[in-house]
Parts: structure tokens; C-alpha cells; sequence
């Protein structure tokens, strides 16, 4: 039976090393917890900021076609950076934030596709991303995270089994924390 102090209390700081809550890597900000909040919180602030530089070049005449694309080069590219890595492990109120950014880009007409009304949240532009990655994966023996793919499952070789994504073997899933994984949930995307 495990000890109740020793599993609460976190191990003591090394001399002279501050502990820290969360740590920003390649641009993406996790806490202790593994959650990403703090990230979306970044994200959001950034968005705004950049929506209001585009409110004021909106207000200096600049065409409604050059501030679509400054948005989709300058908005939409920060909320979708990485997010192959961290969107497994938003909860609901982060993903409805990020809605709320490019709601807020729609009633603005900043965010139109071939004229007429994006109906894409950022969960269609997450899959679109995560498929599109998860393609060249498998597809390339060069790609660094190939070697990560679990082994051809020997029943897609054996039978007649219907059209999947991939014919790779599905790993055992043991906990929630698995899931919120990339590769976990491009293979188990859409098996039913």
C-alpha cells in the first residue's frame, strides 16, 4: 500500500533549480497536468491581438480579400500550429475558445471559403490537418515518426476484411491520457 504522503507531494527541487508549472516547448505550452489551457490561452490572446491589427487595417480601406488572407496567414496559422500534438488533450471549453475566435473572424467575413461562409470549425481544420499528416506517415519510410506505426495487422493480410484508413495493428488502449496521443488517435479514427 502505497504511502498517502509520498504520493501528494511532489519530490523536493534540486538546489539551485526553480520548479515550474508549465514550460513552453517548440511554441506550445504545457503545464504539470498535461493540459494545454494555458496554450489556448496564449493562442487566444495572440488571435485577438492580431484581430484587432486587422480591425485596423480594415479601418484604413484595405480590401476585404487582402484582410481574408492576412487572417488566414496570420490567425488561422497560429491556432492550428502543432496542433496535431496538443488537440487531443484540449477539454470542451478550450475547443469551444478557439470556436469562438473563428465565429468571431465569420460575423467579421474574415473567414469565407470561395465566397460564401465557412461552416469549418477548428475541430474540421484539426482533422484535416491530422489526416493530412498521418498520410505521409505511413505513406514515407523516411518520415521521422514512421518508425512510432505499430506493425501491419496480420488479419487485414489474411482476409477479406473491409476498406480501412490503415491496415496496421491496433495497440491495447489503456488509459484516457493514451488516447489524447496523436498516432492513438489517428489509428483508432474512424474503426468502428
Amino acid at each position: 500500500m502505497a504511502c498517502k504522503r509520498c504520493c501528494t507531494h511532489s519530490p523536493s527541487p534540486l538546489h539551485g533549480y526553480a520548479r515550474v508549472t508549465s514550460l513552453k516547448v517548440l511554441g506550445v505550452t504545457l503545464t504539470d497536468r498535461l493540459s494545454v489551457t494555458a496554450h489556448v490561452d496564449d493562442v487566444v490572446g495572440s488571435c485577438a491581438r492580431s484581430m484587432y491589427a486587422i480591425s485596423v487595417l480594415r479601418s484604413h480601406g484595405i480590401e476585404m480579400s487582402a484582410l481574408q488572407q492576412v487572417f488566414r496567414v496570420v490567425v488561422v496559422s497560429k491556432l492550428t500550429y502543432a496542433a496535431s500534438a496538443w488537440w487531443g488533450f484540449t477539454t470542451s471549453a478550450d475547443r469551444q475558445r478557439i470556436d469562438t475566435v473563428l465565429s468571431r473572424a465569420v460575423r467579421s467575413d474574415l473567414w469565407t471559403s470561395s465566397g460564401k461562409s465557412d461552416s469549418h470549425t477548428f475541430e474540421d481544420l484539426c482533422n484535416s490537418a491530422d489526416d493530412e499528416l498521418f498520410t505521409k506517415i505511413r505513406t514515407s519510410s523516411n518520415h521521422i515518426l514512421h518508425a512510432l506505426l505499430p506493425p501491419p495487422s496480420t488479419a487485414s493480410q489474411n482476409y477479406g476484411l473491409r476498406q480501412r484508413i490503415h491496415s496496421l495493428q491496433l495497440p491495447e488502449r489503456s488509459t484516457h491520457l493514451v488516447d489524447c496521443n496523436f498516432l492513438m488517435r489517428m489509428l483508432y479514427k474512424n474503426c468502428y
